[in-house]
């Protein structure tokens, strides 16, 4: 043991790693695959803006309604392109100004969705003077979803 040199094992050169041509074919079949799926990630992107823009009117729909039967009287939904307006006690009634709406009792929808037909009156126990259904649009595809009201006041998205 003493006479001998002690031996090490040495790593070899070269022997680990890939090599440039593997790399480039991991990085094709990457690309391709994203290239693949591209289409269906916009075009899911662009479906739940769609979504997103239906639920947030459901969502202003529902305050009304709240608020409606909290004040004890009549609260109309009144819809102008991108924005939506509270109006009291009848349709064409004074402007209802607070919490998220701007000087004018405008309260802006997100993500440029628009919202056509329909307005609704809900009575002060919350429901409805007759059936409504609002038209939510994407801007960019046209695509559309609807926002339904029951005469009983209950609101729900629909195709």
């Amino acid at each position: 043991m003493f006479g001998k040199p002690f031996l090490r094992s040495r790593p070899r050169l070269g022997v680990g790693g890939f090599t440039a041509t593997e790399l480039m074919v991991v990085v094709a079949v990457i690309g391709v695959i994203m290239a693949a799926s591209a289409p269906m990630f916009f075009s899911y992107l662009r479906t739940s803006a769609l979504r997103a823009g239906a639920e947030e009117m459901a969502t202003v729909l529902g305050r009304a309604r709240q608020l409606a039967i909290k004040d004890n009287r009549s609260i109309c939904v009144n819809n102008v392109g991108t924005r939506v307006q509270y109006q009291l006690d009848t349709c064409p009634g004074a402007v209802w100004t607070g919490p998220e709406t701007d000087a004018l009792g405008f309260i802006q929808l997100a993500n440029n969705i628009t919202v056509t037909s329909g307005q609704v009156l809900f009575s002060y126990i919350g429901t409805a003077n007759a059936p409504a259904t609002y038209t939510v649009k994407d801007p960019q595809d046209s695509h559309t979803l609807s926002v339904n009201v029951t005469a009983a006041g209950r609101i729900s998205i629909g195709p």
